[in-house]
């Protein structure tokens, strides 16, 4: 971990500083998609499922994809080449790493690795602008923040993540 993790306020900072446009509620602390949803189900858009694995060699891997996306983790691990089988990782990895806790994983965790230790798997919907706005936690799980796939993939580039693009059921 590398000087301080940025947070809540500092990544909707950061959203301003790189011109993204960002649309940000409050709701009660949500632990899954499934408790998620609700909170979210009237925004015009897509909630995303955010899973923060490793593989057998301890790589790290983010996936992140529409939250009614079906993932086969041993499909998954074959389409990015991991090593053996994906499973989740540690809270304590994902706090060190993303400066996130269980139940608040986010794309906008990747602002925090700086030494580009996490390989991020993108749905490729993120990326086709299927979705009005794509949602995604603000780095705590007691809200939720929509951007659009041009300003996510002005914020992957300014995180200097190269994500793996596939494409899930």
């Amino acid at each position: 971990m590398s000087g301080q993790q940025i947070g809540r306020e500092g990544l909707l900072g950061k959203l301003i500083d790189l011109d993204i446009t960002a649309d940000t509620i409050d709701h009660p602390e949500v632990f899954t998609v499934e408790e998620a949803v609700p909170h979210v189900a009237h925004l015009d858009g897509m909630f995303a499922k955010n899973l923060f694995m490793k593989d057998k060699k301890k790589k790290l891997w983010l996936l992140c994809a529409p939250h009614d996306a079906n993932v086969k983790l041993n499909d998954l691990c074959k389409m990015v080449k991991a090593s053996g089988s994906l499973r989740f990782a540690d809270e304590s990895v994902l706090l060190e790493k993303l400066g996130l806790r269980q139940g608040a994983v986010t794309l906008f965790g990747l602002i925090n690795d700086t030494n580009k230790d996490v390989t991020l798997i993108l749905d490729s919907r993120f990326t086709e602008n299927v979705y009005p706005k794509i949602y995604f936690h603000p780095m705590v799980n007691s809200a939720t923040t929509g951007i659009t796939s041009e300003d996510l993939k002005k914020f992957i580039k300014h995180t200097g993540h190269d994500p793996i693009i596939v494409k899930l059921d």
